[in-house]
Order: structure tokens, then sequence, then C-alpha cells
């Protein structure tokens, strides 16, 4: 079992680094593109960080400065900050950060922030959007009102064997979203997964999630393109190891039952 705690993406924009009285710069995904978004992270200048204080990882909060949008957030995890873990190779935590925003893009949910990999301050490592919250929520909340939505996490946890999935990497967003976050350990080859998202077990798998999920099996050319996509950042047996938690999943068509001594990542949130 891994002895790991992922920083958390702070819900208070005060901790990354600003004054918390003060505003707190963030883009705004409603009005520039996706891929817009990626390119002004790549390109952006880190004019400051700070650190998030919490978690086993450094994280930081990164402000960034560009041309044409001016000034906002992002979260900056460089790999020098990784501590090392026993259950996996070191210096990836960053790379599995990517890889699995770059499963989510492919498949069209949950919805990650944009990431990049990118040199900073600090040497190379990911680099999300930050993404503004609800100051008034909780993740009861989020239970009630958004089962569909946690249902797409809770199965994107099961592809990439996500081994920390806590209350707290479920974010509502200001834009009314759910956002999923902190994915730095996934896609180990060994079952690993840890999450407080327990409600469906047993459960089918929603029909139109396991048809979004079919092609990745029925079509060779969309499992290559994945494959490509992930190359970068995982090794071929992670890779391999992700088709065939696909196959275990279309083979069940449900959530599994989960072992509260082993699937249960601390802290809750």
């Amino acid at each position: 079992m891994s002895r790991h705690r992922e920083a958390r993406q702070p819900r208070d924009p005060g901790e990354r680094g600003r004054d918390p009285t003060g505003p707190v710069p963030f883009l705004d995904l409603a009005s520039v593109s996706h891929d817009e978004a990626l390119r002004l992270l790549l390109a952006s200048e880190i004019t400051s960080v700070q650190v998030v204080p919490a978690g086993s990882n450094y994280t930081f909060g990164a402000l960034m400065s560009s041309n044409g949008r001016g000034q906002f957030m992002a979260i900056y995890k460089p790999r020098r900050g990784e501590n090392p873990l026993w259950d996996f190779p070191e210096g990836t935590l960053h790379r599995r950060e990517h890889a699995a925003y770059l499963t989510s893009r492919y498949l069209g949910w949950p919805n990650i922030p944009p990431t990049v990999i990118r040199d900073g301050p600090l040497g190379v490592g990911s680099v999300q959007l930050y993404v503004p919250t609800e100051e008034e929520w909780d993740f009861n909340q989020l239970r009630r009102r958004h089962r569909e939505e946690l249902m797409r996490i809770a199965l994107f946890d099961l592809l990439v064997n996500n081994a920390d999935r806590k209350a707290g990497h479920c974010l509502l967003g200001r834009d009314g979203r759910i956002w999923s976050i902190d994915h730095g350990i996934t896609f180990n080859m060994a079952p690993k997964l840890r999450t407080v998202l327990w409600d469906y077990c047993g459960e089918p798998i929603p029909e139109p999630l396991l048809a979004q999920l079919e092609p990745l099996r029925a079509d060779p050319s969309r499992r290559r393109e994945l494959q490509a996509l992930l190359q970068p950042d995982l090794e071929p047996a992670e890779i391999e190891a992700t088709f065939r938690r696909l196959e275990r999943i279309l083979h069940t068509r449900r959530y599994p039952q989960l072992d509260p001594h082993r699937n249960i990542p601390w802290p809750l949130v």
C-alpha cells in the first residue's frame, strides 16, 4: 500500500500564494477554448510561486503572465518535489497527472483542468489550470446533487487505477461543473484503487458510459490513438495494464465491491 498523501488543490485561493484579501486572477474556461488554455499554460511566464502547505509532495500556486490574457493562476507540481514511493517509479507522478488528463480529454470525461508538462522555477513538472470553486459546498452535497458526474469519476478511477481519490479531489467549480484533480498516483500495474466513492459498489455501470468505452476495445485505431497519447508519460506495461482494466470493466459491467481495509484513502479529505 502506498505511503503517500498527495497535496490537494486548496479550496481557498488565498492558500495559493496570493494575498487572501485581494482578488485571485484565474483563466475562465468559458472565455477561452480548451486548446487555448493549454497554449497559455505552455507559453506563459511563471512570475511567482508559493508552496501550498498540504501533502507530502511539494505543490505550488503559480502566478502565470501572458501577453494576451494577463495574469492567471495555475498549480505547479515539480518533479524534484516528489517524495519517493516504494510502489511507484521515482520521479513519475507529474507524468501520471498528465496521463490522467490526456485520458479524460480523449474520453470526454471527467472534467480535469487543462494540464501540461513544462519547465518552471523548480524544474520540469506538471502545470494545471487553477479552477475557482464555490465557497460553500461539501462532498456530501456533491454526492446528493451530482450523482451522475461522480459515477463518471468513479469509473474513470477504475480505468486509471487511482490510488488516491479523496473527497477533496472532487471540486464544485464556480461554473457549476464538478472538477476532478490530483491524479499523481495512477496507472500502477498492480491493483491500487483507493477511493471515497463507495456509493455505487455492486451497481451496474450506466450503459452510456460503457458505450463510450466500447470503441477502445472494438476499434484498433482508437486503441492506437490512446496508446500514442500515453506513451510519452507511461511505460508500455502500464499502458497495457490500462487496457486490461478496460476489458475487465466491459466484462463485469458493474462497479466492484470494495474492501474497507484496502480501498480507503487516508486522510479521507
